[in-house]
This record gives structure tokens, C-alpha cells and sequence, in this order.
């Protein structure tokens, strides 16, 4: 017995029906509504072309714990909702049977995500036909003894839905340990920089630097040996570097106006990035944290396409700690950089670890969920 599959030790020698799921369960089609009758809010979710709902409706025309299926628009994408809903004439859904669970048929059906996907007909708008679902084979485990298939799919449910939760989980408890660090960070960056103290003179940034000036790059490529960098980073490549060595740079136009981050190496700057040349005697990063925690975006102007001006960010009011001593102010800066990189660095692995933790717990629900659903097939029947 020991040497048997957990697989095997569940079904305990039962056999397992593979069925097309149109002679097991009922797929029906939503009804359309018109826009018009939706509401922001409501009682009843309206699912049309997406998981994301279209809007609510006072009515519902899907029970509770049911899976549904997009059939146009993100078409081939499942779903499960616990509340009941409108299934809107872009969703396949499920009736409830008495011999399959709602959630074994959910978890089964993510198994053949990727075969579902595949018969989408990718046109302007992609469709998934009705019979490309209603053709899937589908295993019903011990179907001679409806109490013991129950159990059995029961069972699977249990243990998938466990590693689901654990995931959900695991996401709520880093996000929250990302907030709370991020938090801490500002708390601290704003405590070091606000230097209330009789030992900081205010200089103009103008007065900090070589020159303050817009980039003037214009070209934009896939290819070339030297980045561009803009208001968000690289945004194309060039053959020849007009700059090279660190500098700040202030995104200084449209919806990233006032986004500050530090270049390096050999690159260009586009038209639409403002370049702060610092000096030598002063620490570029300790400048770079003044001007974020100063929050730029406030000094752009006008609505639909804000601007950030040069001549704005020069005359900005920088403080420097004990100016009148270049050794003292220069240790300080350097000290003040060190313990906010710190905490950026913290803050910054964690907001790493989120993606990647979660795709292993969700490597593992699938690992899992294909064991427990890999049931034995009939001789000639396609794995």
C-alpha cells in the first residue's frame, strides 16, 4: 500500500469515467444587457468580456459558487465566483449538477487553460465557440458511486483550494510588509532631510551646479550601442553618447513630470528629460533624495500636459549641512545617503520578493493541482 500514488490511495481502486463535458454538465450563454441598465454599484456583479465586472445589475442570472467561462474579448479566460451573478451573453457558465463540484470542475478546467486557448478564434475580437468547451473530455471519478466521486472531488478541492489560500495569503502579508517599510523609509527620509537646525545654509540648486538644462535628444531606435534614457528610463538606444558619468535627471513634461532618477556610464538624454549637472563638491544621491522628497511634480504647470521648466528647478532652495565646513558637510551628506540607501535597499528586495514568491506558490498550486487531476486514461486516449 505504501507504494502506491496518493492518487491510486484516493480513487482505492475505483474507476474513472472520461466524458465529454456536454454528457455531464449543462453550458449555457448570458443574456445581453445594455449598457444603460448597468449601475456602478449594486448587488449583482455583471460579467461580460473580462474577470473585471462591466458593472451591477439588480438582478442575477447565475447561482452562487458557479465557474464561468469568457467567450469574446479575454476570451478562454475561467473564473469562479462564490456570490451569485449576471453572466452577460460573452460568458459561458455552468449549471450545478449533482454529481460534480462547482470548484473540482474550476480547478479541472485550469488544467486545459492552455487547449482552450488554443481554439480561440483570434480575429478583431477574440471568440471561444461553445462547442470547443462542451468537447473537453472530463474526468468523473468513481461514477458508479455518486456519494464516493463526491468525496473524492472533495478531497482534491480541499487540498487545491489550501494551496490557493496560501498564496493569497502570502501576497496580503507582503504587501503589507512592503507598505509598512515603505513607511518607515519615507519616515526616515523625511526626518534626515528636513534639517531643522541652525547648522544648513539654503542654496539654490543653480548655485549646486554646473548647469541645469533639457536634454536634446530627439531620436528614438531599437537598436544602437548607448541608451537614452527619459522621463522613465531608457526609452531607445543611440550610435553616439552626448554624455557620460552620473547625473540626475527630472522627467520634465506629461504624466511622469517631477519623476527624479540618477543616470551613469555613456548614454543621451532625451528633449523631454531635464539634466541636473552637479558639482564635484557635492554629493550627487544627497541631492538626488532632496529633490525626490521634495515632491517636483508640484512645480509643473498647466492641465493636460504638465511642464517642468529649468528655470523653476533652479531656483529651488536645496539645504546643505554645516556648508561653511566642505570636510564636515561632505561626511554628513555621505552619511545621510548611506542610512536612506539602506532602507531603500530593504524596501526595494522585498517589492522584488513579492512577484517572485508568489509565482513559486503558484508554480506549486499548479504542480499539485496537475497531480491530483492526472487521472488514469484509457488505452488510445490522448494524455
Amino acid at each position: 500500500m505504501s507504494g502506491q500514488s496518493f492518487m491510486e490511495q484516493l480513487l482505492d481502486g475505483s474507476t474513472v469515467d472520461w466524458l465529454p463535458l456536454k454528457n455531464v454538465l449543462a453550458t449555457e450563454r448570458g443574456k445581453r444587457l445594455v449598457k444603460s441598465q448597468l449601475e456602478e454599484t449594486g448587488e449583482f456583479a455583471v460579467f461580460q468580456n473580462s474577470m473585471t465586472p462591466l458593472g451591477y445589475y439588480h438582478e442575477s442570472n447565475v447561482e452562487p459558487e458557479s465557474v464561468f467561462i469568457i467567450c469574446a474579448g479575454a476570451a478562454g479566460e475561467i473564473g469562479y465566483n462564490d456570490s451569485a451573478f449576471w453572466a452577460a451573453d460573452d460568458v459561458y457558465f455552468f449549471r450545478h449538477s449533482e454529481k460534480v463540484l462547482s470548484k473540482y470542475l474550476y480547478h479541472w478546467l485550469l488544467t486545459q487553460k492552455e487547449k482552450i486557448s488554443g481554439q480561440v478564434r483570434r480575429a478583431s475580437i477574440p471568440r471561444l465557440s461553445k462547442a470547443v468547451v462542451e468537447q473537453l473530455v472530463f474526468p468523473v471519478p468513481c461514477p458508479e458511486n455518486p456519494t464516493k466521486s463526491l468525496a473524492i472531488q472533495a478531497e482534491i478541492v480541499r487540498i487545491l483550494d489550501a494551496f490557493s489560500a496560501l498564496t493569497t495569503e502570502l501576497t496580503k502579508e507582503l504587501a503589507a510588509e512592503i507598505n509598512a517599510r515603505k513607511k518607515q523609509y519615507n519616515y526616515y527620509c523625511a526626518k534626515m532631510l528636513s534639517f531643522e537646525n541652525d547648522h544648513v545654509e539654503w542654496r539654490t540648486l543653480d548655485s549646486l551646479c554646473n548647469f541645469v538644462s533639457s536634454g536634446t535628444n530627439k531620436k528614438r531606435s531599437i537598436e544602437g550601442k548607448y541608451p537614452v534614457f527619459g522621463s522613465t528610463g531608457v526609452i531607445a538606444q543611440t550610435d553616439e553618447y552626448a554624455h557620460e558619468g552620473k547625473q540626475i535627471l527630472v522627467a520634465r513634461v506629461g504624466a511622469n513630470a517631477g519623476y527624479v532618477h540618477i543616470a551613469d556610464g555613456k548614454y543621451d538624454v532625451s528633449d523631454n528629460t531635464i539634466i541636473v549637472n552637479v558639482r564635484e563638491n557635492y554629493s550627487i544621491k544627497f541631492i538626488f533624495y532632496i529633490l525626490t522628497e521634495m515632491n517636483l511634480r508640484q512645480y509643473a504647470k498647466g492641465g493636460g500636459q504638465p511642464l517642468i521648466t529649468s528655470g523653476e528647478l533652479k531656483k529651488l532652495r536645496i539645504p546643505i549641512p554645516h556648508a561653511a565646513n566642505y570636510k564636515r558637510s561632505i561626511a554628513e551628506q555621505a552619511r545621510i545617503v548611506d542610512v536612506l540607501d539602506k532602507f531603500n535597499a530593504l524596501t526595494t528586495s522585498i517589492s522584488e520578493c513579492l512577484p517572485r514568491e508568489i509565482e513559486l506558490r503558484q508554480k506549486q498550486y499548479e504542480y499539485y493541482r496537475d497531480l491530483l487531476l492526472s487521472f488514469p486514461k484509457p488505452e488510445g486516449m490522448a494524455a
